[in-house]
């Protein structure tokens, strides 16, 4: 039911966009599948960037969980964020319980998830601040447009806002005694609510006590993780010969990546196929290509995760052993 009303929705969103169907599909048998294979292994890269950069996280923490376990949760939660309603907050809910599954501490848990949230920011900016000095070495004249600039800046704000105020509320905290038990309430909702935030702050405090390289490591590995995500993109828009430069795709896969953080659909269909193929025609392609360029993308980055990720949480259902949580 979720993949034909994903369907539906993207027939919606794309209605009056897609070209002629045989056009469309002159395109797509017509392009390289060295390109295509080359666009499958550098999404297989982006993956693999973003579970190491898990590992790595919960190393950080003192847990060793092994690669093999790592890569199969990251798979699982890709595809529950790529096909489900508020996909992002439902993966990381899976991800944490896989991860005490493991034999990692709730807490920890919950805060490497916080950290791997403050980093994929993190490496988000490093690409924004990347392509805009490619853009400005081109166009120095765009320095006099704030809307840019201010995008990074925000961005860049909020990571290290949220690192500061961690590491201010775990000292403050670490400097005053425990004060006299409060008194229990009787309500199931109060005490859910305390819980809860007794829990999370538990984990941020945890989080702001990594030092400065494991944040830099984290940010690094989520900006490998974006940037082959954009390669992959562009290796299929030159399997079907788009003549689009690498820094227009970047400016248009940034664009996207904003538009996709608002969960209007599982996994942005229709909104993000939607808005590339609008970003690929602006800049000159024809509505063949970059229709076919983006359905191939698609299907690397989406589509195909959906059976992947299926199988791999099918794995990890199956009782844990030492041999597959460890290294």
């Amino acid at each position: 039911m979720l993949v034909v009303a994903a369907l539906a929705l993207a027939a919606f969103g794309l209605h009056g966009r897609f070209p002629d169907p045989r056009d469309f599909l002159g395109a797509l048998t017509g392009a390289d599948y060295w390109w295509i294979t080359l666009a499958v292994a550098l999404q297989a890269v982006s993956l693999a960037a973003f579970a190491w950069q898990q590992r790595q996280i919960l190393k950080a923490f003192g847990v060793r969980i092994g690669a093999g376990f790592t890569m199969a949760v990251t798979l699982a939660r890709t595809a529950i964020s790529i096909s489900m309603p508020a996909g992002s907050a439902v993966s990381a809910g899976y991800a944490g319980r896989q991860y005490v599954r493991a034999g990692t501490a709730k807490e920890i848990a919950a805060a490497s998830l916080i950290v791997s949230g403050l980093t994929s920011i993190g490496g988000l900016t490093l690409l924004y601040v990347a392509g805009g000095a490619a853009v400005l070495t081109r166009d120095p004249r765009l320095l006099t447009s704030p809307q840019p600039l201010a995008v990074v800046a925000g961005l860049a704000l909020l990571t290290a806002a949220a690192v500061v105020t961690g590491r201010r509320l775990m000292r403050r905290s670490a400097g005053k005694s425990a004060g006299p038990a409060r008194p229990r309430s009787g309500n199931r909702v109060a005490a859910f609510a305390r819980r809860t935030l007794t829990s999370a702050r538990e984990a941020w405090h945890a989080g702001a006590a990594l030092r400065a390289r494991e944040w830099i490591v984290g940010t690094l590995y989520y900006a490998v993780n974006w940037l082959t995500d954009l390669l992959c993109l562009a290796a299929t828009c030159h399997a079907v010969g788009l003549p689009v430069g690498l820094i227009t795709l970047s400016g248009i896969y940034l664009g996207v990546q904003i538009v996709r953080q608002v969960p209007l659909t599982p996994g942005g269909v229709g909104v993000v196929d939607t808005a590339l193929v609008a970003g690929l025609t602006a800049a000159g392609a024809t509505a063949a290509t970059a229709a076919a360029a983006v359905v191939i993308y698609r299907v690397i980055s989406c589509w195909m995760l959906l059976p992947i990720g299926g199988a791999a949480a099918l794995w990890l259902r199956r009782p844990l052993t030492a041999a597959r949580t460890t290294p």
